[in-house]
């Protein structure tokens, strides 16, 4: 299954990037691979999570505190947000269908 982002998911996903590389060299790195490890394992078990809503479901990560939100639209996972856990918890329900 093949997988694409919303462009404000991407957009949050290089923001934390930066901002964990400011924190410690090498961590913005660390916390992309945590992330891309998460998605791939949506990717082979898309089922395997709970709804978080009615059209989502939430993977978190195992290392930071963020959660990976996403839609199954026919055989595509679409990642909506790339979410902190300590934030506005429905901030990205305008951006699902």
């Amino acid at each position: 299954m093949k997988y694409s982002f919303h462009p404000e998911a991407k957009e949050e996903l290089f923001e934390a990037i930066n901002y964990f590389e400011k924190c410690r060299l090498g961590l913005g790195l660390e916390f992309v691979r945590e992330v891309f490890s998460t998605i791939q394992r949506i990717v082979h078990f898309p089922s395997a999570w709970s709804k978080f809503s009615e059209n989502t479901k939430r993977c978190l990560t195992n290392r930071f505190p963020f959660g990976v939100i996403y839609q199954i639209i026919e055989d595509e996972i679409i990642i909506i947000a790339v979410m902190q856990l300590n934030r506005k918890p429905n901030y990205w329900k305008k951006r699902v269908k």
